[in-house]
């Protein structure tokens, strides 16, 4: 199946906490390269959820879109597609984090547990913490994030952690090619989830990382969808 993305806008949903800044910069040199429009949907995180499909409706107004995120983006741009079959000609998800409802999902307990810390010691004392816990790059990536989105970053937070991503039989409905990126030592986002998607999806193909590629490239994140994207 070959996917032609030239001229194709490509809208990118950033994962929980995360910026259209971050997004932006794991996408679109590799979306350039073929020739698509990358367009960063910046978080609104007093209504994350809805700003996500409201900024995927409005672009797809004008024709068919690809769509495209990481973590939380990923399902919510997976979601829509599957919802808006014909509107989306392909996907692009990096980093799936749960398949369904999250329950105990790694990356379900870390956003409650990011927000209740939020919401008990403030934006400083919780981002010091999670600075001191996070590897260089990330850190300084969700402290700019994390302080853009202030105040309202539990309640996002909240949102993400309650999200449920599209079922493996949603998956299956998918008519759209997705390319999808995991990173193979990611205890928050398993690869196993990524497994999950490809196996239950129709067009679908997986590419892993490692989290250092991540660390020295954020764009190795785009690449790795779209290689895999060309796979199928």
């Amino acid at each position: 199946m070959g996917i032609d993305l030239r001229g194709v806008t490509t809208v990118l949903l950033p994962g929980t906490g995360s910026d259209d800044d971050y997004v932006y910069r794991a996408f679109a040199p590799a979306l350039h390269q073929v020739g698509a429009l990358p367009v960063a949907h910046r978080p609104q995180p007093a209504r994350l959820i809805e700003g996500y499909l409201a900024a995927l409706d409005e672009a797809a107004a004008d024709g068919p879109i690809a769509v495209g995120g990481i973590s939380l983006g990923a399902a919510v741009a997976t979601a829509w597609a599957i919802a808006h079959p014909g509107h989306a000609v392909a996907v692009l998800a990096a980093l799936p984090p749960w398949t369904g409802a999250p329950d105990t999902a790694p990356a379900a307990v870390a956003a409650r547990h990011s927000a209740d810390e939020l919401r008990r010691d403030g934006v400083v004392a919780a981002t010091a913490r999670m600075r001191d816990s996070s590897p260089p790059w990330l850190a300084d990536e969700l402290t700019r994030s994390w302080v853009g989105q202030w105040p309202e970053l539990p309640d996002a937070m909240e949102a993400a952690a309650h999200y449920v991503a599209p079922t493996s039989a949603q998956l299956e409905t998918l008519t759209a090619p997705m390319g999808v990126a995991s990173a193979s030592d990611d205890p928050i986002h398993p690869v196993e989830v990524g497994l999950e998607w490809v196996a239950a999806a129709p067009y679908a193909s997986l590419r892993t990382i490692t989290l250092a590629d991540l660390g020295t490239d954020p764009s190795t994140l785009g690449e790795a969808c779209l290689a895999a994207l060309s796979d199928i």
